[in-house]
């Protein structure tokens, strides 16, 4: 008798196997297609229970009065803690700053544009009335114009909000330079208007040194508002928000949800 034990072709069950007859050695493959599209789906899921969060929130504050924005008459609702992402909250915050400095150099601005007036270098009352006027316009403006669309545009990432702030940003950056120059009657104490007081002495010297303050404002929030608007550039852009995409948000849904949220 043969022994099978010594055949080496007694058994080939090792060597005939299939790898196609087991499935499992297809299902321990990772599958890179279906995982990408898990993940689209688990963004999309997370971008949409975001949505439906922020959407109640706002509701809530609508319904309870839970306005805090700004402080001595609360018009609307503003934590960047509570609102925005925690990784865009540095950038946010920073916008956020830089309205603040807008704020800060407007006020200086039209005091130093009253010591323009006083000294007799600024163009009569022009320059004051305009430099006056300039705080509670541009600061409002400011705020509702460039600063909610972006920080919306961070809390709900939707395309037109991006594209707002694009708009009116650009002007932002414009008006800062504008106003960094010092043109005589345009209500800014920049750079020809403080030179002006300081070559006119007096009271202008006071007027010189609030005008070079004013005047670095304005050079602060020009170049920062176009630091800004790069990075917010390159992010739009990577996230896809394109001007198609806005004007489609927009047809969907409406201004309603975007000019007259909060």
């Amino acid at each position: 008798m043969t022994d099978l034990s010594e055949n080496p072709f007694a058994s080939t069950h090792s060597l005939d196997k299939n790898p196609f007859d087991d499935p499992t050695e297809f299902q321990s493959q990772p599958n890179h297609y279906d995982a990408r599209m898990q993940d689209l789906q688990h963004r999309e899921q997370d971008l949409q229970r975001r949505e439906q969060e922020l959407t109640q929130r706002a509701e809530y504050i609508r319904t309870h009065g839970r306005n805090n924005f700004p402080p001595f008459y609360p018009l609307v609702y503003h934590s960047i803690q509570e609102e925005i992402p925690e990784a865009s909250r540095p950038l946010i915050t920073d916008m956020f700053r830089l309205w603040l400095l807008l704020l800060a150099t407007l006020v200086v601005n039209m005091v130093a544009s009253i010591f323009a007036t006083i000294s007799g270098t600024g163009d009569g009352f022009r320059d004051f009335g305009v430099s006056i006027m300039y705080v509670p316009v541009i600061g409002i403006l400011s705020f509702l114009t460039w600063y909610r669309p972006i920080y919306n545009g961070y809390m709900k990432e939707q395309a037109v909000y991006y594209y707002l702030y694009f708009f009116f940003g650009g002007w932002h950056i414009l008006f800062s330079s504008y106003m960094a120059i010092g043109i005589p009657s345009t209500g800014s104490a920049g750079i020809i208007q403080t030179v002006r007081m300081y070559i006119h002495g007096g009271v202008g010297i006071a007027g010189g040194v609030l005008g070079t303050i004013a005047s670095a404002g304005w050079v602060v929030e020009g170049f920062g508002s176009l630091w800004f608007y790069r990075l917010i550039w390159a992010h739009g852009k990577a996230a896809g928000h394109s001007l198609e995409k806005a004007k489609g948000e927009l047809a969907t849904k409406g201004a309603k949800a975007y000019f007259m949220r909060g």
